[in-house]
């Protein structure tokens, strides 16, 4: 069809930096998948859904989201090695459907790494405001929240956001080092809480361990399933991965058994310590240890927090950057988006224009309802990699594929299942808001994309 691109324009944009100009190694594209996948989810959705939601049982949500997750992983390793390229989803779908699709599945992501970047630096905030309340220091409440949570606006959110920007525009090799380090940082105060509070486990606390039965299960799933959103972030790495056909799906398959295995061992623990009921805190890992009388150690934990929370805002800027950056290339967004800047090699334009969205949402506006796209998004985009994987493989069937999902096409379809599954236990509030950002997506794709999609990419990869 004509409206889909053909797959070699692709790859060679894709090569447009030599493999010197690379800087992720397995160990950095590891730590940004587990980075992007360790975040809001364990430091506040954990004690949220068991409380709320699967009780107990949120391990087994975790478990679910997390199978789905390496079903949909094995299909991202296929297509991230077969054609590795910034623009993940939004690429794959104009390879094998066409341009229509290809925007809605760039327009679906740009809007899920926006708003969840917001909504993950409104978290910080919490954190942050709660941190500096234990050593006596109360900030302006004016400046904690949004107007229509009665402030002027949520300045913290708003500086770190903007701060994490400018260390993205340095460079992969500047940001991947205060990356890792927040990471592990993060991963440091995970051990701490488990290893502390592993002790106090009562297993009373784990009865009745299904209180809300399996539906309540299903529901927990799709309300975390977006945590594991860092396949994709991942993905849209492709570019900047050295040795890319071996070191992506080996980073994809690392992210996933470290991050399930840190989600269970948590859910475990907090459940086991305290009552599910009383965990529907946004700071349960801090509650729990309170809760005992580790007062030090919660202080630890929550600074780890406000650092570790930053590494996840750092990935999906960094990820809607390089979905904005390759839709540009195809003209579905303004050409100017996908520059590089000559010294770091970095879409600098892409990233403040995804920096300054993000900040101003986080600073200005109530993100319950926004943020809600995340969850269909993600599973939407994540159908569409799944049945991107089968259309390819019929398409083109002779283009190398350094990793390949096994047994044929039945992973890919069973992945597919799994993702609607999940979307049906999917809120409406969800879906009204995903709709209306598909809305504005029309608006948009009929009066600017529509006029200015390059299928040629005659001006992909232009230098600053």
């Amino acid at each position: 069809m004509k409206n889909k691109i053909d797959v070699n324009k692709v790859l060679k944009n894709a090569s447009i930096k030599s493999e010197d100009e690379r800087s992720l190694g397995l160990f950095d594209l590891s730590i940004l998948g587990i980075g992007a996948m360790i975040g809001t989810g364990i430091l506040v959705l954990t004690g949220i859904v068991a409380a709320t939601t699967a009780g107990p049982a949120v391990i087994f949500s975790f478990l679910v989201a997390a199978i789905a997750s390496g079903l949909i992983g094995l299909c991202y390793s296929e297509l991230s090695t077969t054609i590795p390229n910034s623009g993940s989803a939004y690429i794959y779908a104009w390879v094998t459907i066409g341009q229509v699709m290809a925007f809605f599945a760039g327009w679906t992501l740009l809007g899920v790494y926006i708003t969840t970047t917001a909504t993950v630096a409104n978290g910080w905030t919490g954190y942050v405001h709660s941190f500096l309340a234990e050593f006596g220091v109360h900030l302006p409440k004016i400046f904690l929240a949004a107007p229509s949570a009665g402030g002027i606006m949520n300045l913290p959110a708003i500086i770190m956001i903007l701060f994490i920007t400018l260390v993205l525009t340095k460079g992969t090799s500047e940001s991947k080092l205060l990356n890792n380090i927040l990471v592990i940082i993060k991963l440091t105060v995970i051990f701490l809480f488990i290893i502390v509070s592993v002790k106090h486990i009562r297993p009373a606390h784990w009865h009745p361990f299904f209180p809300y039965g399996g539906r309540g299960i299903m529901v927990g799933a799709s309300t975390v399933f977006f945590t594991f959103l860092g396949f994709d972030a991942l993905a849209t790495s492709a570019e900047d991965a050295k040795n890319v056909q071996r070191n992506l799906p080996r980073a994809i398959i690392i992210s996933l058994v470290v991050s399930t295995a840190l989600y269970v061992a948590v859910s475990l623990v907090m459940t086991g310590v305290v009552p599910y009921k009383d965990l529907n805190v946004a700071e349960a890992m801090a509650f729990v240890l309170l809760a005992k009388g580790h007062t030090l150690t919660a202080q630890i934990v929550s600074a780890g927090a406000i650092l570790g929370i930053m590494a996840v805002v750092l990935a999906f800027v960094y990820a809607g950057a390089n979905i904005t950056m390759a839709m540009s290339r195809g003209g579905f967004l303004p050409r100017q988006l996908s520059h590089l800047n000559s010294k770091s090699h970095s879409p600098n334009r892409a990233l403040w224009l995804n920096g300054l969205l993000a900040a101003i949402l986080a600073g200005f506006m109530d993100m319950r309802n926004l943020a809600l796209i995340a969850n269909v998004g993600s599973l939407a985009v994540f159908s569409l990699i799944s049945l991107a994987v089968i259309l390819l493989r019929k398409q083109q069937p002779d283009l190398p594929r350094p990793f390949k999902v096994p047994f044929g096409n039945v992973l890919p379809i069973l992945s597919i299942i799994v993702c609607v599954v999940l979307m049906l236990n999917i809120t409406l509030p969800a879906w009204i808001s995903y709709f209306i950002w598909l809305g504005i997506g029309v608006l948009f794709y009929l009066g600017y994309s529509v006029r200015h999609i390059d299928i040629n990419q005659e001006h992909a990869g232009e230098a600053e």
